[in-house]
């Protein structure tokens, strides 16, 4: 007969106990651990783990930098190009600047690769100025290296100037382009307009065009809203020129940029036949001034002009117009409104002859009495528009002042060397 007894304890039984209670002990400490604390520690463990996987020793090899043009590079043209690249690493930093503390010479700017292992410069550089390129790059395992290249541009043998319309911190009329005019012929006119930007609050439509004055040759580039400029609207040009070659070598040595404002809407309108100008502020008329024209030998222009500028007193000859009829004189309450010497103006000494609101009797301004000409003087700002109808002349051309509102937009826009 069998009997049934408990089975003998095995030798590593107490050890097992032990074992629980422990864990058991482990688990009461661990439980006294913020969650954050075993997140950070979880986080740190597989990190660790992770980069130590992935590292190829011979990705660890440290960064190299090239640097084109290098410190024994004989000057460079402005307009070149700055290269950076890194092998077994990635760029992290690059800097060109221009020596000498206070430099008025361009800062270089530049876009890195997708990839992080290049970078260009992506603007040109002032000439007859020496430059420090700083670069870093970081490889695999986070060793960083740094590279530095000093090299200089040449000095400019022929140089081209600009001219910035309006001045920074103005207020003009509705009617004002921003204007960029040279000193020299531009050739290379999409390597200067690339170079240009325009930034409006509010947001408004606009086009670059290039206009040349068929009096003085003076080129220029020009940007004009589609439409008159919104009152109250801030207009900001920056335009990075320096180093730029306008053409056969001739560069531009500094940067420009300008702010302004668009301030009352006024609009003049002159009606030739019927010998009148009619002032708008705001779309409000003002008032409607009987004035005296071109004489049929010496018509007005037609078209659409921007005030230029304006002066208490001007004297005016027959010889600064080319004009056979001599006439030498001090005109008061002058209006400039085209290069060619169209002007709005005061002229007392046609007073009491009954031209005024009857007959065109001037060499081609738009002349009214002495009160009328100082009152619309006073009101007269930079930028107004004036348009003229009715006179037998053609329209004032593109590049004759502002005649830019002379063209339909798509024609004006057609003027740009980007399109």
């Amino acid at each position: 007969m069998l009997t049934h007894s408990a089975p003998p304890t095995a030798p590593h039984d107490s050890r097992k106990r032990s074992s629980v209670l422990l864990s058991v002990r482990s688990l009461r400490t661990l439980s006294t651990l913020t969650v954050p604390a075993i997140a950070v520690a979880l986080l740190a463990g597989c990190q660790s783990a992770s980069k130590t996987a992935s590292v190829d020793p011979a990705d660890a090899k440290p960064a190299r930098i090239t640097i084109t043009p290098s410190s024994d590079t004989a000057a460079i043209a402005p307009d070149a190009t700055v290269k950076v690249t890194a092998s077994h690493g990635t760029l992290t930093k690059v800097r060109v600047v221009p020596d000498g503390a206070g430099s008025q010479a361009a800062t270089v700017t530049g876009a890195l690769s997708h990839s992080k292992s290049s970078w260009r410069s992506t603007r040109t550089m002032t000439p007859g100025t020496t430059y420090t390129v700083e670069a870093t790059a970081t490889n695999a395992v986070g060793k960083s290296a740094v590279q530095h290249s000093t090299f200089r541009t040449r000095a400019a043998q022929q140089t081209n100037g600009v001219t910035v319309t309006p001045s920074k911190g103005s207020t003009v009329g509705i009617g004002q382009p921003v204007s960029l005019a040279f000193d020299h012929p531009v050739t290379n006119k999409a390597a200067v307009e690339r170079t240009l930007s325009i930034s409006t609050n509010p947001k408004t439509e606009g086009s670059w065009g290039w206009a040349k004055d068929p009096l003085t040759g003076i080129e220029r580039v020009d940007w004009r809203p589609k439409t008159y400029w919104h009152k109250d609207t801030k207009v900001t040009l920056r335009a990075h020129l320096s180093g730029v070659n306008t053409g056969d070598s001739r560069y531009l040595r500094r940067d420009v940029s300008t702010t302004f404002t668009i301030g009352t809407p006024r609009i003049s309108k002159v009606d030739i036949k019927k010998h009148t100008m009619t002032v708008y502020e705001d779309g409000q008329k003002q008032k409607t001034i009987p004035i005296s024209a071109g004489q049929p030998s010496y018509p007005t222009w037609n078209g659409t002009m921007v005030v230029l500028d304006k002066a208490p007193m001007v004297n005016m000859t027959s010889e600064s117009v080319g004009i056979a009829d001599p006439y030498d004189k001090d005109v008061p309450w002058a209006v400039h409104l085209t290069t060619s010497g169209t002007y709005a103006h005061a002229a007392p000494w046609n007073e009491g002859l009954g031209y005024f609101g009857q007959t065109n009797m001037s060499h081609g301004c738009v002349g009214m009495s002495l009160a009328d000409g100082k009152w619309f003087y006073n009101r007269a700002t930079r930028g107004d528009i004036v348009e003229i109808t009715g006179s037998t002349r053609a329209t004032v051309s593109t590049g004759n002042g502002f005649g830019d509102w002379n063209l339909p937009y798509p024609s004006w826009q057609k003027l740009s060397a980007l399109r």
